[in-house]
């Protein structure tokens, strides 16, 4: 029975991390800031906002590497976040 209390627990636990990370908003920007993603830090996308001197470039590879430029500061931003919000005593709880 412990070890159904445990896994309740950490099942509970697990959902609550997954609620703040469907919480939290990132967004990243291309490196000229004229594409900007939003997505969760579940990584879950939201929006996208594209300049319009970026729609009138008619350049796919331009947008292309707008759009990576974006997905990479995101990617940065949300290891960054993660790293502040961990929280190694809530881990240790989870396991122990």
């Amino acid at each position: 029975m412990a070890n159904m209390r445990e896994m309740l627990k950490l099942q509970s636990e697990a959902k609550k991390m997954q609620k703040q990370l469907q919480s939290k908003t990132l967004k990243g920007e291309s490196k000229d800031a004229l594409l900007t993603i939003y997505m969760n830090a579940a990584q879950e996308f939201q929006d996208i906002d594209i300049d319009q001197e970026v729609l009138e470039m008619e350049d796919l590879e331009q947008i292309k590497k707008r759009m990576k430029e974006a997905f990479k500061d995101y990617q940065k931003k949300l290891q960054k976040e993660m790293m502040q919000n961990m929280d190694l005593d809530s881990l240790k709880n989870m396991f122990n």
